[in-house]
């Protein structure tokens, strides 16, 4: 086995061993002799060493290290506070101190993982950095460590994505593969340059999540039958909308697990590949060499596709392209930024698309959002208060449920989320509208069974989430397009 000198000393040195046969003693242009009579004191076997640039040295430092200590977190035990005071800069630089740093990054991902939370952000400021999770949508600070201690945090993350170390000018992304257990999971590693060094978010996709079927997902049995219909069409399009965070990519990956039977041809374009699902063809976007949705729709739609899934309509060129696919026998799916089914028709209208091709090809929208269910192990109850009767349609004094906190959820009253949904269902009168560019209302009051708000009325008054929790339904301007993503 080819001996490794401890990451720390490499990168501080400017010397690595290389794995190979023969080993290899790289060297960073401008190592001093002292460093390279250690390495090759450590290795006990005669190394041929290699100059190379900073950053060449950089990226092979990257790969060679990326997966020490992150092959299965589940053997982790102790605080994170306990991994954190073990962070000191004075040891980190010899030979064992690089240990307090993987198990801290490891204690994070591991801790994040078992309280299900989606994301770590790891934010440096003038007074120490930050470590937040979002668990259930909320962010919540788990940890403060020193100022000191950010680069060498942020430099791990860094090497476990395989990403350069030396570039902090430009934001980078990257990926971790991590097992807890039994259980896989991919960590997206996003660092964006702030003012107080690299801040790093780590996005948690447990793979188990593509298995979810529709069933899962809680729709009610309008919605999901309406859904199901329009996925057992032969051809045309099928919307999801919502905010980000509410869930399409769930909903998207659920669909597809009950169209992949094996005798469809089913490709994707996605920005990015979140899940690998096994018997689809999956590719991501990639701007810097012009791969954006429509030139990869484009190309799919040569690879003779039954089902092709789109993972944004974005610009009228997507749309377009979209719409042209499901009019040539395709079955299309894909996700639009709007605030309500009805509002992902404007938005198509809005790409330029023309209201006949709209209503020729489209075949249902869902809208979702997610809320937080209380906790069943500390809930309690209590009146409606009239200051959200009013707001929530519901009569002041109803009994509601009432967000406790308990050890169980961690003091918050909630554990889990599950998804609201409304369905316009795209045929007879609908589509007539469509074609004649009806407004929302008109839409809506033609093809929309349940809408979201009174989905969420139907959550409170049925005591799986508390008035508080679907207040903010109740308070979106229905029909505004959103925001799109910078």
């Amino acid at each position: 086995m080819t001996p490794r000198l401890p990451y720390a000393f490499a990168r501080r040195t400017g010397v690595a061993i290389l794995p190979g046969d023969p080993p290899t003693l790289a060297v960073r242009k401008g190592a001093g002799p002292a460093a390279i009579l250690e390495a090759r004191r450590f290795a006990g076997i005669g190394l041929h060493p290699q100059t190379m640039e900073a950053d060449v040295f950089d990226r092979l430092l990257s790969d060679t290290y990326a997966l020490d200590g992150v092959e299965d977190l589940a053997d982790l035990s102790g605080g994170l506070e306990g991994q954190a005071l073990a962070l000191d800069a004075s040891d980190l630089l010899d030979s064992e101190g690089e240990a307090p740093v993987i198990r801290l990054i490891n204690g994070l991902v591991a801790q994040a993982v078992q309280q299900g939370a989606s994301d770590i952000h790891l934010e440096p400021g003038d007074a120490g950095m930050s470590v937040r999770i979002r668990r259930d949508g909320v962010m919540e600070e788990v940890l403060r460590l020193p100022a000191e201690a950010a680069p060498m945090l942020v430099s791990r993350v860094k090497v476990m994505a395989r990403l350069d170390i030396a570039e902090r000018r430009l934001p980078q992304d990257g990926r971790i593969s991590l097992t807890l257990g039994a259980r896989a999971f991919d960590v997206r590693v996003s660092t964006l340059p702030a003012r107080g060094g690299e801040r790093v978010v780590l996005r948690i996709l447990d793979q188990a999540a593509v298995g979810l079927t529709l069933d899962e997902l809680g729709l009610d049995s309008d919605t999901q039958a309406g859904l199901i219909e329009a996925l057992d069409q032969p051809n045309g399009m099928i919307l999801v909308t919502g905010p980000t965070g509410a869930g399409k990519t769930t909903t998207l990956y659920a669909a597809l697990k009950r169209l992949n039977t094996g005798r469809r041809n089913i490709l994707t374009v996605e920005d990015p590949v979140e899940y690998a699902v096994p018997g689809v063809g999956q590719t991501q976007v990639d701007t810097r060499v012009g791969l954006t949705f429509a030139a990869g729709l484009r190309a799919i739609l040569r690879q003779d596709p039954d089902v092709v899934l789109v993972g944004e309509i974005r610009d009228r060129e997507t749309a377009e392209i979209a719409v042209q696919a499901a009019l040539t026998g395709h079955l299309v799916l894909s996700t639009v930024h709007a605030n309500s089914a009805a509002g992902a028709i404007t938005r198509l209208r809005d790409f330029g698309v023309e209201p006949f091709l709209i209503a020729s090809t489209l075949r249902a929208v869902v809208a979702q959002r997610l809320i937080r269910l209380v906790c069943t192990s500390c809930v309690g109850e209590e009146p409606l208060p009239a200051s959200l009767a009013e707001r929530i349609g519901i009569p002041a004094g109803t009994p509601v449920a009432k967000a406790n906190g308990c050890p169980a959820c961690r003091m918050t009253g909630y554990q889990r989320r599950q998804g609201l949904f409304e369905l316009i269902r795209v045929s007879g009168e609908v589509r007539e509208r469509i074609g004649e560019g009806a407004n929302e209302s008109r839409i809506e009051a033609a093809g929309l069974r349940r809408s979201l708000p009174e989905s969420a009325r139907l959550a409170v008054l049925t005591r799986r989430t508390t008035p508080a929790e679907a207040l903010p339904l109740f308070l979106e301007e229905r029909g505004t397009p959103m925001a799109e993503p910078a």
